[in-house]
C-alpha cells in the first residue's frame, strides 16, 4: 500500500506489473479491492495502477461533485502518464468518474472501459440515489447496507455465496457516510449525455445483465450515443462484474485493452 501526493491532496494507490499504465477506478459500494480477482492476470501485460478514489481509504476526499473527483484523478493519471496516454478501466461509482475525466481530459486516456455505468440515469434511477443518500443521512451506512448489496449482487448469487457478500457489506460499512451521500447526490443530479460529442477515443461498454443498480439500457444509451463504441452484456452477473467472475471479466476486457 503506497500513497502519491498530488498538488491538491493524497491519493492511496497500488501498483503492479509494468507495460503500459492501466488504471482501475472502483465502485461507489465496493472499493478497490473488488479488483483483487483480476489484477495478477492484468500485471502480466500492463502497469496496473490501483487507486482508492477521493474519500476512500486514505485518499483525500475533494469537494465539487463529479467533475471535481474526476479532476483529482486526472492529477493521478498525468502522474503515470508519462509515456503516453494511459487506458483506464472504471467500474460503477468509478465508471463515471473515468467517464467525466475522459469528458475534461480526453488527452490523458487512449481506451476506456466502462463497467456498469453510463451517462445519466432515469427518474427511477436518480430517485433510488437519493433515497439512498437521505437513508445514510437519517440512519447511517448500517441503514442502507442490505439496499447497497442488492444493488451489488443479483438474488440468485446472495443466495449462492453468504460468505462473500457478508464479506462486501463489512467492507462497505467502512465507507465514509458523507462520501456516500455526497457520491449519491452526485449520481443523482449527473447527466453527462451532452458532453459526449467530444468522447473520441475507442470505448468498451461492459454490464451485467442482471445489474439492477446500473442497468443495461444505460450502457446501451452510452453506446448509441458516442462515436467509437462497443458493447458487451456479460448473462448472469450484477454490478460488480469482476468481483462476481473474474475470468469471464478479464475475457470481455483483455482483447480491448491489448490493442
Amino acid at each position: 500500500m503506497s500513497s502519491i501526493m498530488l498538488a491538491d491532496g493524497t491519493i492511496e494507490a497500488d501498483v503492479y506489473g509494468d507495460g503500459p499504465s492501466l488504471v482501475l477506478f472502483h465502485s461507489l459500494l465496493a472499493d478497490r479491492s473488488s479488483f483483487a480477482g483480476i489484477v495478477g492476470a492484468l500485471a502480466g501485460r500492463f502497469r496496473v495502477i490501483v487507486p482508492a478514489l477521493p474519500g476512500f481509504g486514505r485518499s483525500v476526499w475533494v469537494d465539487g461533485g463529479l467533475a471535481a473527483t474526476a479532476a483529482r484523478m486526472a492529477e493521478l493519471v498525468k502522474h503515470f502518464a508519462a509515456d503516453g496516454p494511459v487506458r483506464l478501466l472504471g467500474n460503477g461509482y468509478g465508471g463515471f468518474v473515468a467517464l467525466q475525466l475522459v469528458i475534461d481530459h480526453p488527452a490523458l486516456v487512449s481506451r476506456l472501459i466502462v463497467a456498469d455505468a453510463g451517462a445519466v440515469f432515469s427518474e427511477p434511477g436518480r430517485a433510488a440515489f437519493r433515497g439512498m443518500a437521505m437513508g445514510t443521512a437519517a440512519k447511517g451506512l448500517e441503514g442502507i447496507a442490505d439496499i447497497a448489496m442488492r444493488r451489488l449482487f443479483a438474488p440468485d448469487f446472495h443466495a449462492a455465496n453468504p460468505a462473500l457478500v457478508a464479506e462486501r457489506r463489512e467492507i462497505f460499512l467502512r465507507s465514509q457516510p458523507q462520501v456516500v451521500i455526497a457520491a449519491c447526490e452526485a449520481l443523482a443530479a449527473m447527466d453527462m449525455r451532452p458532453d459526449l460529442d467530444g468522447v473520441k477515443l475507442p470505448v468498451l461498454a461492459v454490464v451485467g445483465a442482471q445489474d439492477e443498480a446500473t442497468p443495461p439500457a444505460m450502457s446501451e444509451e452510452l453506446v448509441h450515443l458516442l462515436s467509437d463504441a462497443r458493447l458487451t452484456v456479460l448473462d448472469g452477473l450484477a454490478h460488480v462484474p469482476q468481483l462476481q467472475a473474474p475470468e469471464r471479466f478479464l475475457a470481455a476486457v483483455l482483447p480491448f485493452l491489448a490493442k
